[in-house]
């Protein structure tokens, strides 16, 4: 499980929670310009836009699980569990296999606008990495500094949202998310006014209670509504400390802590990383579960003529400053 949001003070942001029972290795990954990109059925991508974001590197292959181009252009994969479908190849269709669609898109669009006239060609295709990593039911959110849409395959096909919330988490069908922000459409962050009854005189004896109603669970739909009120009701500075402050609090509100949510083996999902990437100048920031400090890394500190990954493991441990 996984949630996903955009946010824009006088900068623009993109990034994601990543929920899961363990980690799988992942790192923080730049991709340089001249970096080849090998895809199954479409030859190698020899230059492109460089990227960062956090990837599980196999075989030397980013696997990006959110990345964020030099453009700036964002794009993270969530899960969408028993409502992806991939079909077989198509011969008149562009066919990429799910595990290669962030750096298909990333790797040659410059915006949203540029992606949604690509997607019309992507097919995506059933195709395991290899048989011990076999692909994920996903679907994906894209956005830059003017808009966001969420693309999702689906047994009927490819379908393309507009995204106006500019968040993603899972299950179900992003429609169905969208349509289900009518139920709480009564929530405010003003107090409360007496509908219940005018011969009852009722008042407000708390602060917060216009949001009396928001789902406080860990499903996703659940944190679909919760992330949309926090991050549309966001106020914020416009200073870069200050915007990335506050895009890790509207994270909190979908944070999972282990122990209440439990896997049928008797583990916990967790919030194994959160990461929020200035769209405009291409430094990602991140936490981990077991370290709240947030760390930064900057690709434009790094040679993006490159042919090379570069790669930074997260800092895991907690980091504690002492004041006396």
């Amino acid at each position: 499980m996984c949630t996903a949001i955009t946010y824009s003070t006088k900068a623009h942001y993109f990034g994601r929670t990543l929920d899961n029972e363990c980690s799988y290795g992942e790192e923080i990954t730049i991709t340089p310009r001249c970096y080849p990109f090998h895809f199954r059925k479409l030859g190698t991508m020899n230059r492109h836009y460089a990227m960062i974001g956090m990837a599980y590197v196999i075989e030397n292959c980013p696997l990006y699980y959110d990345a964020v181009n030099e453009k700036g252009l964002g794009m993270a994969g969530l899960n969408f569990i028993g409502n992806a479908y991939y079909g077989n190849e198509m011969p008149d269709k562009d066919n990429i296999a799910p595990f290669e669609f962030i750096p298909w898109i990333l790797g040659q669009c410059d915006s949203v606008e540029e992606a949604r006239n690509l997607l019309h060609k992507v097919h995506l295709i059933a195709m395991d990495y290899n048989e011990k990593l076999p692909y994920a039911e996903l679907h994906w959110i894209i956005a830059d500094d003017k808009e966001a849409i969420t693309v999702e395959s689906v047994q009927e096909g490819l379908k393309i949202y507009d995204n106006p919330v500019g968040v993603l988490t899972n299950n179900p069908v992003f429609d169905i998310q969208m349509f289900n922000l009518n139920n709480y459409m009564q929530l405010s962050v003003q107090p409360p006014v007496n509908h219940f009854s005018h011969q009852l005189k009722l008042s407000p004896y708390s602060l917060g209670m216009g949001a009396i109603g928001m789902p406080g669970d860990m499903s996703s739909t659940s944190r679909f509504v919760r992330a949309a009120f926090t991050k549309l009701n966001s106020v914020s500075g416009g200073s870069e400390r200050e915007s990335v402050s506050q895009f890790f609090h509207i994270m909190e509100s979908v944070s999972q802590p282990r122990g209440c949510v439990e896997w049928d083996t008797g583990s916990y999902e967790v919030t194994m990383y959160t990461s929020c990437c200035n769209l405009d100048s291409g430094i990602y920031y991140y936490t981990t579960y077991e370290n709240h400090q947030i760390t930064a890394v900057d690709m434009n500190k790094e040679n993006l003529e490159g042919c090379r990954l570069v790669r930074y493991l997260p800092i895991l441990g907690e980091q504690i400053r002492c004041q006396n």
